[in-house]
């Protein structure tokens, strides 16, 4: 079970100082479970070419998971050879496991993972950990997705990476292309925020931490790799994809329920312009007119429905004022959340009450608009009180929002900031993912137990 700490936070992006001479920059780990056979050509291959090409000093931990083969004496003759070459033996499986176990506990500034079978071209390693040594973002992923990569496989897995990647854009909105390539980088002081908050230990692992950061609002570099399938993968597809839409689901319902901030964790970074004190700029305008648009879009179809119904029962006026003031309480309520992020219960009364002055405004609108359409036509269409009445709705619509946006709701949160959903009654947020609001909503680093019953890999 986890538990609680002291609260941490992501540093500003800076170029990595000069370190001292054998001081290990970059700390390449390589996950390995019952590989005796390529684990020996893998770290000779890797160690030639970091030796080669590599302008820092380096590290390879080869991270055996609890492997029963000749694995850990394989590993252990090669850290004998090789003074660069370090083991971390774990009794118990999982990738997600090694990768945070070997990370956590790592000295070097910048910290990377390959899968042992080398289908990476190598040399898209110094492009993908350049841009965290430079500062210029906080991790980066190999994509085999890219249009410049260059990928052999076959066409089973090929339509099974590009279905995850699609599902994890419309269920999670990731817009990270390539969540399962096993070729990633990740800046030390940022893995030590966002580590503890992810919760899998297997082959998700990946996907959560890409999409906690990117909600933390960090910076992910792609780049495109030139990839080779290889066909004596030991990892079984149906029971990964599983696992992995299990991960989805739950972090998707973390979104959703509001344990996750809907737009970063946090951003305390001093070098990111949302968090600077800027003066005569609107704050979140942009988000606040989307989600504006989005709520009227779905008012205005709403209200139309209501209209036409109440027109069968009444007259043109009455169904007219009965399907406003329907909406009109909808539409409060759903911009007050949806839109300028207000939750709970304090002061909802206070924005109905105004929502129905709003209201009333804008039924003077459409109210005026019918009257003088009557008094133009005797006996108008019900299509044209309908083009009529949309007309009337789209000004009253823009009025609406610079009333919500100055009167209304003038002390909204400004977009990325907006506070979490009403606490539950102790006071705690859902397991993982707890958060302390305060000037700004910090990452809560969590110490996380090794022992998972979930995980059977």
């Amino acid at each position: 079970m986890r538990t609680d700490s002291s609260p941490g936070s992501l540093p500003a992006r800076e170029h990595l100082p000069a370190a001292g001479a054998g001081t290990p920059v970059l700390d390449v780990v390589v996950p390995v479970y019952n590989e005796e056979k390529d684990l020996r050509p893998c770290v000779l291959r890797l160690h030639d070419h970091l030796t080669r090409t590599f302008p820092y000093a380096f590290r390879i931990t080869v991270a055996d998971n609890a492997s029963t083969d000749a694995t850990p004496h394989v590993a252990a003759r090669l850290a004998a050879e090789l003074a660069e070459v370090t083991t971390f033996r774990l009794e118990q499986k999982g990738r997600g496991r090694a990768l945070r176990t070997v990370w956590s506990a790592s000295d070097a500034p910048v910290l990377a993972y390959m899968d042992v079978d080398l289908s990476t071209d190598l040399n898209a390693l110094l492009p993908l950990v350049a841009p965290l040594i430079s500062g210029h973002s906080d991790l980066a992923i190999g994509s085999r997705l890219a249009r410049s990569s260059r990928v052999v496989r076959g066409a089973k897995r090929e339509f099974i990476s590009r279905s995850y990647n699609l599902i994890l854009r419309g269920s999670l909105q990731a817009r990270f292309s390539d969540a399962q390539c096993g070729f990633k980088a990740i800046r030390r002081d940022v893995a030590q925020a966002l580590l503890p908050l992810v919760e899998d230990t297997g082959w998700f692992f990946d996907t959560e931490m890409l999409v906690l950061a990117e909600r933390a609002g960090c910076r992910i570099h792609e780049v495109p790799v030139d990839w080779v399938d290889d066909p004596d993968s030991t990892v079984h597809i149906v029971k990964t994809a599983t696992e992995d839409l299990k991960g989805v689901w739950r972090v998707g319902k973390a979104l959703a329920t509001g344990s996750l901030p809907l737009d970063r964790l946090a951003r305390p970074f001093g070098d990111d312009p949302r968090d600077r004190d800027l003066t005569d700029v609107p704050q979140g305008l942009a988000r606040q007119l989307v989600g504006f648009c989005v709520v009227g879009l779905l008012s205005t179809l709403f209200y139309l429905l209501l209209y036409s119904g109440f027109r069968h029962f009444g007259g043109s006026q009455l169904a007219n004022a009965l399907a406003l003031l329907v909406s009109a309480v909808a539409n409060t309520a759903a911009n007050r959340r949806l839109t300028f992020g207000v939750r709970g219960r304090g002061g909802a009364v206070r924005h109905q009450a105004q929502g129905l002055v709003v209201f009333g405004i804008g039924l003077a609108l459409t109210a005026g608009s019918l009257a003088a359409l009557n008094a133009a036509t005797a006996d108008p269409g019900h299509s044209t009180e309908l083009a009529v009445l949309i007309a009337a709705n789209l000004a009253a619509t823009v009025l609406r929002f610079l009333l919500f946006r100055a009167w209304v709701f003038p002390d909204a949160p400004p977009a990325g900031d907006a506070p979490l959903t009403a606490d539950p009654p102790d006071g705690r947020l859902p397991e993982p993912y707890r958060s302390r609001s305060d000037a700004t909503v910090r990452l809560q680093p969590v110490p996380h137990a090794d022992t998972d019953p979930r995980d059977r890999r």
